[in-house]
């Protein structure tokens, strides 16, 4: 999934980018609703979370199919912020 090059979609995109803005939208509750693994289910953190997706791919995987799946919801939401904002 994070292959190199521009045409693919990750690309520039760092696995703790992907965390922080998942843990944003979701919280870690509804994270752990979404991709079922532990280190979002049990004490979470940020670096934990980086330590166990970085040493194994098949989550690495869930988390970053989770973020290209909800990368239109954060556009969404950040635009509805922003028109909230100009009120």
């Amino acid at each position: 999934m994070h292959g190199d090059g521009p045409n693919n979609p990750l690309h520039g995109i760092t696995l703790e980018t992907m965390v922080r803005q998942l843990h944003a939208h979701y919280g870690w509750e509804e994270l752990t609703n979404h991709v079922r693994i532990n280190c979002f289910a049990f004490n979470p953190t940020v670096k934990s979370s980086l330590t166990f997706l970085r040493k194994t791919p098949w989550a690495r995987e869930k988390v970053e199919r989770l973020y290209l799946d909800s990368m239109s919801e954060f556009k969404k939401s950040t635009e509805d912020g922003d028109r909230e904002a100009k009120g």
